[in-house]
């Protein structure tokens, strides 16, 4: 038997399902999440200097460290970027098109 194969949209959360508004909202938690996961991959930090570094709790770095994407906002992600010195950089499009 044959798999069925369909084509992505190009955000997973919308593939699973998700409106639209959700779905970007959480491509947008992720991306933020994994830039925060590399940082600390690539400093060597370890929990509680990250913590310490992104102004926060050992127990959120945990979470984060974890994927817990439910527990984090957008704006508290940016801050933790910026406290690490990290400038965030947003683009909005219009249909494929810079607006």
């Amino acid at each position: 038997m044959a798999k069925k194969v369909q084509r992505s949209s190009g955000n997973v959360f919308r593939d699973l399902g998700f409106d639209a508004e959700e779905a970007e909202n959480l491509r947008i938690r992720s991306e933020l999440m994994i830039q925060l996961r590399k940082l600390i991959e690539r400093r060597g930090l370890t929990q509680v200097a990250a913590a310490k570094l992104f102004g926060v709790t050992q127990p959120r770095v945990s979470d984060l460290v974890r994927g817990r994407i439910d527990l984090f906002s957008i704006d508290m992600l940016v801050k933790m970027l910026t406290q690490a010195g990290v400038g965030v950089r947003l683009v909005v499009t219009l249909r494929g098109q810079v607006a």
